[in-house]
C-alpha cells in the first residue's frame, strides 16, 4: 500500500535543525581528518565529538549580530565544546561547510523523489493493465484522430515516469559531490586528504576541482532534472483536466464526500487537484530557471547564488513531492467513464475509419491523391449532414468501383486499430526488469 502524502517528510529535510546538523556531521569528521593527518591532537576530537552540539535559537541571536550564518553557527558550536573548538573549522571556509552539507540535504530530498516516482509508475503500470483494451479516440490537436485505449495513455505515463526515475538517479549522482578544498579551493591550508575522508564519510564524492564553491552547474542540471519531471506530471493532469471536461467526461478526478465544487454552482464537480498540480509545475520550471542563472559567478565565488538556493532548492524539492503524492492519489481513484468513450468514439459517425479506407482504396490499385480526394469528400459529407460514414461511403460512385460492401464491413472494424498495442503491453509488463 503506498502511502499518503506528509508533509513533515520532506520539511523534516529543510528544518534548521537538519541543516545545522550537517554542517556539524562535516565539521566533527574533517577534525577526525585532521588528527589521522596529526595535524589536532586525538584527544581534542574525541573531546569535540563528545560535546559538539549547538542551538538554533542561539545561533539566530548570533547571527543578529555578526550577520554571518557559518560564524554564528561555529560560535555556538564553540560555547559547548569549550577550548577545543580552537581545532574546529581548521583550515577550511564556509562553503566547504554549507556546500558540502546542502550536497547532503539534496541527495536525503531527491531519494524521496525517487521513491515517489516509482510509487507513481507502479500505479500508472497497474492502472494501464486494467485498462488496456478500453477503447477510446485519440486525439491530435484536440480533434478526433483514430481509436486508442485509454490503457495505452496511461502506459505512455509509466514509460515516462521510468525516465524520470532515470533522470532523478543522474540528478542525485551529480551533486553527491562534496568541497573542502579552502579558500578559493587550492587546499592551501588544509589537506586533500581531508577533502576525501568527509565525503567517503558522507557517500559523496570529492569535486575533482573547485573554487571556494562547488560549481553551480550540478545544482543547476538537479534543479532542470525537478523541472522536467514537473512537467510530466503537468502533462499528466493536463490530460486528465481536458477529459474532464463537461462534454468529453471520460475521465475525473476523485471527488471526497462532502467535498464542494463552486461556492455558487453547487453542481460543480472542478478537477482541482489537476489544476494545483499544473500551476505548482509552474513553480518548479521558474526555480530551474534561477538555478540557471546561479552558474555564472563572479570570479572564484560570491554570493548571489546563496540566497536563490535558500528558497529554490526546498521549495522545488518539496512542491515535487507533494505533486508526486497528488498525481499519485489522483490515479489511484480515477473515475474511469468507459461508457463515454465509447459514445465519443461514435460521435463522428466513423470518420475515424478515413484513413483504413483511403488504404483500401490504394491497395485496389487507386492513386493515392485520387483516393484521398473521393474520401475527404465523404468525410465532408457525413461531417455536414451527420450521416453515417460507411453509408455515404458506399453511395459514392467512384468508391463503388473499387470497394465492395463486404470489404467496407471489414474496413469498418475497430479491433484492427488495437491488433498490435499487445506488444506495446508486452513491454510494459517487464518495465521493472
Amino acid at each position: 500500500m503506498i502511502k499518503r502524502y506528509t508533509l513533515p517528510r520532506m520539511e523534516s529535510i529543510w528544518s534548521q535543525e537538519n541543516k545545522y546538523q550537517k554542517w556539524l556531521d562535516v565539521e566533527v569528521l574533517a577534525c577526525e581528518a585532521q588528527a589521522k593527518l596529526g595535524v589536532i591532537p586525538k584527544e581534542a576530537v574525541e573531546d569535540i565529538k563528545k560535546k559538539a552540539r549547538f542551538d538554533v535559537e542561539r545561533i539566530d541571536e548570533i547571527e543578529e549580530e555578526v550577520h554571518h550564518d557559518v560564524i554564528a553557527f561555529l560560535t555556538s558550536v564553540a560555547e559547548h565544546v569549550g577550548p577545543a573548538s580552537k581545532y574546529v573549522h581548521y583550515g577550511m571556509t564556509s562553503s566547504d561547510v554549507v556546500d558540502t552539507g546542502l550536497s547532503v540535504l539534496m541527495k536525503e530530498a531527491v531519494e524521496f523523489l525517487i521513491e515517489d516516482a516509482k510509487n507513481l509508475k507502479a500505479v500508472l503500470k497497474k492502472k494501464a493493465l486494467e485498462y488496456k483494451d478500453t477503447i477510446m479516440i485519440g486525439r491530435s490537436h484536440g480533434m478526433h484522430a483514430e481509436p486508442t485505449t485509454f490503457g495505452l495513455k496511461l502506459a505512455l505515463w509509466a514509460f515516462e515516469m521510468q525516465r524520470n526515475i532515470e533522470r532523478l538517479d543522474k540528478a542525485k549522482d551529480v551533486i553527491s559531490c562534496g568541497k573542502i578544498s579552502g579558500a578559493v579551493g587550492t587546499y592551501a591550508n588544509i589537506d586533500p586528504f581531508v577533502e576525501s575522508y568527509v565525503c567517503e564519510k558522507l557517500g559523496l564524492k570529492p569535486a575533482q576541482v573547485s573554487t571556494q564553491i562547488l560549481q553551480r552547474d550540478r545544482h543547476a542540471e538537479y534543479m532542470c532534472v525537478l523541472a522536467v519531471v514537473a512537467s510530466s506530471l503537468d502533462k499528466f493532469a493536463l490530460e486528465i483536466r481536458h477529459l474532464q471536461r463537461t462534454e468529453v467526461l471520460e475521465a475525473e478526478e476523485p471527488f471526497a464526500k462532502g467535498q464542494k465544487g463552486s461556492s455558487a454552482m453547487p453542481h460543480k464537480k472542478n478537477p482541482i487537484i489537476c489544476e494545483r498540480i499544473c500551476g505548482l509545475a509552474r513553480v518548479v520550471r521558474s526555480n530551474a530557471q534561477a538555478a540557471l542563472e546561479n552558474v555564472a559567478l563572479w570570479h572564484e565565488r560570491d554570493i548571489s547564488h546563496s540566497s536563490a538556493e535558500r528558497v529554490i532548492v526546498p521549495d522545488s524539492t518539496t512542491l515535487l513531492d507533494y505533486m508526486f503524492h497528488k498525481c499519485i492519489h489522483v490515479i489511484q481513484d480515477l473515475n474511469v467513464h468507459s461508457d463515454n468513450m465509447k459514445a465519443n468514439l461514435e460521435k463522428t459517425h466513423g470518420l475515424f475509419f478515413s484513413q483504413r479506407v483511403l488504404l483500401a482504396l490504394i491497395e485496389k490499385g487507386m492513386l493515392r491523391e485520387d483516393a484521398y480526394r473521393v474520401v475527404q469528400r465523404c468525410a465532408m459529407k457525413t461531417w455536414q449532414k451527420k450521416v453515417d460514414f460507411k453509408e455515404v461511403l458506399l453511395a459514392d460512385e467512384e468508391i463503388k468501383k473499387y470497394l465492395t460492401t463486404e470489404k467496407m464491413d471489414k474496413t469498418f472494424d475497430s479491433s484492427y486499430y488495437l491488433r498490435n498495442i499487445g506488444k506495446i503491453f508486452e513491454r510494459l509488463k517487464h518495465l521493472d526488469d
